[in-house]
């Protein structure tokens, strides 16, 4: 299998040749955003979202991107296409870029642009991610969006890396954090949903807008589904007959556990099998999908 390609400001090049320096404002101060989207079966799944989201990031940071929605839609297509992999993980970021030496003020870098295309990624591995995962909810609490505005996809993230620590040292497989206002938020890199009642629900407020998210929506109106975005208070989650996640590297992905204690029966609950088996069918026909090879020949 190919492992992948990388772009790094209009150069292509393979993953073990991708550097960058050591002195971007991305690693030193985390002045960056990114965003992610895949391919299955060779088509790319719900593109222009995911690239007008990485736009309101850009924006939403500051950033300058300099290249066009469509030269970013073409350099995606591009990295797919040279990897040669059907099945792919999709990443692009900006950051600010290099500072002259000792200087802070942010304003008239140069900003750098990377995007690669490697194989798919399963947050949890493919298994857990199909079968059902342990979730932790954690003491860490979740930065405010009155700090960092989490519709933004940035890589400001010590509190979910804190939050998946707490979790493995309690057994778990990862963690929900809750906000400031005590309502929970969302988990390192994925949105999450009850299920109470029929009802699917998902927290509205500090938390990542996911194309993903957008995706489950879509599933429930459309199988007559109920669904809401509100605010969802920890001990909802011991009330739910069901818990599921959703995110770009995984899909529509069942909770099994919560704090160590099952949700429901301790398997995916019907609801969420359900929305996961339509999403995967649809992914496979190649729902809201295109083709990299369409696009570069467009």
């Amino acid at each position: 299998m190919s492992d992948g390609i990388v772009f790094i400001d209009g150069e292509y090049m393979h993953p073990r040749d991708a550097t960058m320096s050591i002195f971007d404002t991305g690693f030193v101060w985390g002045d960056c955003v990114y965003d992610v989207t895949s391919t299955w079966n060779g088509w790319f799944f719900m593109l222009d979202e995911h690239l007008e989201r990485f736009q309101r990031s850009c924006e939403g940071f500051r950033l300058e991107n300099p290249y066009s929605f469509e030269e970013m839609r073409r350099i995606c297509a591009e990295c797919v296409d040279r990897s040669g992999l059907s099945n792919s993980y999709v990443k692009m970021q900006i950051t600010r870029g290099v500072p002259p030496h000792g200087v802070r003020d942010p304003r008239g870098l140069t900003p750098s642009v990377v995007v690669y295309a490697v194989p798919y990624v399963w947050i949890w591995g493919e298994d857990k991610c199909r079968n059902g995962v342990s979730l932790h909810v954690s003491s860490v609490e979740r930065v405010s969006s009155r700090a960092i505005d989490q519709r933004f996809k940035n890589y400001n993230r010590a509190d979910l890396v804190q939050a998946r620590l707490e979790a493995y040292d309690n057994g778990c497989d990862d963690a929900i954090l809750t906000g400031a206002d005590g309502f929970l938020t969302e988990g390192p890199g994925y949105n999450f949903f009850i299920v109470r009642d029929g009802t699917v629900a998902s927290p509205d407020y500090n938390v990542l807008e996911g194309i993903t998210r957008r995706a489950v929506r879509e599933i429930c109106e459309r199988e007559g589904i109920p669904f809401e975005l509100r605010e969802i208070r920890p001990e909802e989650l011991s009330e739910a007959s069901e818990v599921f996640t959703s995110t770009t590297a995984g899909g529509v992905m069942p909770v099994t556990g919560i704090n160590g204690t099952p949700v429901g029966n301790g398997h995916a609950g019907i609801v969420t099998s359900r929305i996961q088996s339509t999403y995967w069918s649809e992914r496979e026909a190649g729902w809201h999908g295109v083709r990299a090879g369409d696009i570069l020949a467009s």
